[in-house]
């Protein structure tokens, strides 16, 4: 992200559109903006953007040079999550043609000219999409945490994958330093609409019970951690059911962001905008309940703002959240794979049942896009019409 002018030309054998400086100005604007981060108390969300951006320099490192022009032409209208997981789909593209096509495999890929991008065809783009539907992990590449020896891509993976090359090859077609983009010639992975899984009202009941009583025959070892950790699980579970947030929203949040004066917490939403959402007696009897367990915690030093604490004393993490769901979840429904995102449309739906309105439900969740909510939710507006059949009578019975 913070490569000259010169580099773009040296690599790409093309002057950079941009102009030298203005290269700098962006170069400058990102380590303006670490600094910002670091001299100010940081939140839950400028961590994040800062391990993103140094991640992705660690990536961009096993990448040839020529590619950090893209990634720092798209900074202003992404987040660092959004960049950062380019920045893998990429990598894996670069990766396949060295493993799979001979004409790359004794080269250094970070040497690679801008110009391999034209060496391509549409074959080359499909067995690409082949590749990725199942492949090995290098464990030695920066990033990789996954312990499993495998990656599978479904539908979806292949889609951003794909989404991703695309949106790679057009930067470089759209500014003529390349003459063609195969990648538009191949077709997208078609999704299959899947059935939305959520929690009915007496699962919804069973749930919460079940952490707030669950614990009540075991003993020993068990019976201790189920006590230190019910009423935060419950608040957790409570706070996914009652608002619809995002898990990464939840994780999120400062104990400042909770304002019980007005019923609201400040939630991050994707692309960094904020908001406030909402809640109800039952979430809030929930919180109030976890604060006073929460200020007999003293926690690790730079976590004090967090509003949920792990056994650790620190900030809870999006799996510790997600792992802890499925583990309540599994005694109340073995039928459903319940997550925190199934809560979300647990929510959802619940809401749109009592409201109709489909615009609330998408300013409620977040949604930028309406049709996103009518997708999620359209198995209601089945319902609704379902009754309109026999709300009306012709008729008078005899």
């Amino acid at each position: 992200m913070t490569d000259t002018t010169a580099d773009t030309e040296r690599f790409s054998g093309h002057p950079d559109p941009s102009g030298s400086s203005q290269a700098a100005v962006a170069s400058r604007s990102v380590e303006q903006t670490i600094h910002d981060m670091s001299a100010r108390a940081q939140t839950y969300h400028d961590q994040k953007d800062i391990q993103n951006i140094l991640q992705l320099r660690e990536v961009l490192k096993t990448m040839p040079r020529f590619a950090k022009s893209y990634f720092r032409a798209i900074e202003p209208t992404t987040s660092t999550r959004t960049r950062l997981a380019y920045a893998y789909d990429v990598r894996t593209f670069f990766r396949f043609l060295q493993e799979e096509n001979p004409v790359f495999a004794k080269t250094d890929v970070t040497e690679w000219p801008v110009e391999v991008l034209d060496q391509l065809q549409a074959t080359d783009i499909e067995e690409y999409q082949e590749f990725l539907k199942v492949y090995d992990i290098d464990k030695k590449m920066t990033g990789v945490t996954k312990e499993m020896g495998q990656v599978t891509n479904g539908e979806k993976g292949l889609k951003r994958k794909m989404s991703a090359l695309r949106s790679f090859y057009a930067y470089y077609y759209k500014r003529q330093m390349i003459k063609t983009n195969p990648s538009v010639l191949v077709d997208m992975p078609k999704l299959h609409e899947k059935a939305i899984v959520r929690l009915d009202e007496g699962e919804t009941a069973a749930l919460l019970d079940y952490i707030e009583h669950g614990g009540d025959d075991l003993s020993g070892q068990k019976k201790r951690y189920y006590e230190k950790t019910r009423i935060r699980d419950l608040a957790i579970v409570t706070l996914l059911l009652g608002t619809g947030i995002r898990v990464s929203e939840c994780v999120g949040l400062d104990v400042q962001d909770v304002d019980f004066r007005n019923g609201g917490i400040k939630v991050t939403r994707k692309g960094g905008s904020e908001m406030i959402v909402y809640f109800g007696q039952e979430v809030e009897k929930a919180l109030l309940d976890y604060l006073d367990i929460r200020d007999g915690i003293t926690p690790v030093a730079g976590h004090e703002n967090a509003l949920f604490f792990s056994t650790q004393r620190k900030r809870m993490g999006v799996q510790a959240v997600e792992n802890m769901v499925r583990k309540y979840a599994r005694e109340v429904t073995t039928t459903k794979k319940i997550t925190p995102h199934k809560l979300r449309s647990t929510y959802g739906t619940a809401l749109y049942r009592e409201t109709g309105d489909i615009y609330l439900v998408a300013d409620v969740l977040g949604h930028k896009d309406v049709n996103t909510t009518k997708k999620h939710y359209a198995a209601m507006d089945d319902e609704r019409r379902r009754r309109a059949a026999t709300a009306v009578q012709l008729r008078e019975e005899q």
